[in-house]
């Protein structure tokens, strides 16, 4: 091999490795990155933006609300109903099923949590 392929080489190799990690960062699904040092916290309770949605069913032995919610981009998610924990069980006083409410979510844990609910 001559100096000027040993340089071809190596420029062909830097740049599919370039090439190839840009792809597979564009191509995982919404949601689905490597999480950084700063993705990887989740943003505190202050943070989070209110959701309006409607109690479905509570359950405060387990410390969990069922909502349907409306969508929550900060937490890459559509509208849906879903069971969510609560980070204080005193949350759950003077909630009633059919209530529209807007709250607070964000990832505690793994686990979807309501930070902060208000009734409407």
């Amino acid at each position: 091999m001559t100096p000027q392929t040993d340089i071809k080489t190596i420029a062909t190799l830097s740049l599919l490795t370039v090439a190839s990690a840009a792809f597979s960062a564009e191509s995982m699904p919404m949601g689905h990155h490597h999480a950084t040092a700063a993705s990887a916290q989740a943003p505190a309770a202050a943070e989070s933006p209110w959701t309006e949605g409607e109690v479905r069913k509570i359950d405060a032995a387990a410390g969990k609300i069922t909502l349907r919610h409306a969508d929550m981009p900060h937490l890459q998610m559509m509208g849906m109903t879903m069971v969510f924990r609560v980070a204080d069980p005193a949350l759950l006083q003077g909630l009633g099923v059919g209530q529209a409410v807007r709250f607070k979510a964000q990832r505690e844990g793994g686990q979807l949590t309501v930070t902060a609910i208000e009734k409407r």
